[in-house]
C-alpha cells in the first residue's frame, strides 16, 4: 500500500505542478496582451477570470513546492480538492455544453479524473511513528 500512496503522491505533484504552471502562463499572457479568456466552465469572465487563474496558479506552484519539501501538505491538498470541485462543478454540474463533441467531453473527463487522483494523492496521510532509538541487542 505504501508504494501506491507514493505513486499517487508523485502523480499529484506532477499534475498539480503542470496545472499550476499552465494556469499561471495562460493568465499571464492574457493579462499582458489585454485579451479576455473564455472558459465557460468557470464562474468568472473577462479580466476577473485572468486574475483568478493567475492567483490560483501562483498559489498552486507555491503549495506544490511546499508539499514537496514536506511542509504544509494540507494546503496542497485543499488546493487540489478545490481544483477537482471546480472542474466537476464546471463541466458536469452546470449547463456547460460540449460544442466540440466527444473529443472535448473526453478531455473534460480525463482532466477531472486526473484532478480527483491528484487530490487523493495530495491527501496528507499521517506518517507512521518511528521508534525513538534503535533497540539495543545484548
Amino acid at each position: 500500500m505504501g508504494i501506491f500512496k507514493a505513486l499517487l503522491r508523485v502523480f499529484s505533484y506532477i499534475f498539480g505542478g503542470l496545472l499550476a504552471f499552465f494556469l499561471t502562463a495562460v493568465s499571464s499572457l492574457a493579462l499582458a496582451h489585454h485579451s479576455d479568456l473564455d472558459m465557460g466552465f468557470l464562474p468568472w469572465t473577462g479580466t476577473q477570470l485572468s486574475v483568478w487563474l493567475l492567483g490560483s496558479g501562483l498559489f498552486g506552484l507555491v503549495f506544490v513546492l511546499l508539499a514537496m519539501a514536506g511542509k504544509l501538505r494540507v494546503l496542497f491538498f485543499l488546493w487540489s480538492a478545490a481544483v477537482f470541485v471546480m472542474l466537476l462543478r464546471g463541466f458536469f454540474l452546470t449547463h456547460y455544453l460540449f460544442l466540440s463533441g466527444l473529443v472535448m467531453f473526453k478531455t473534460a473527463v480525463y482532466l477531472t479524473l486526473g484532478a480527483v487522483a491528484g487530490a487523493i494523492g495530495a491527501f496528507p496521510w499521517p506518517e507512521k511513528p518511528r521508534p525513538m532509538r534503535k533497540p539495543e541487542y545484548y
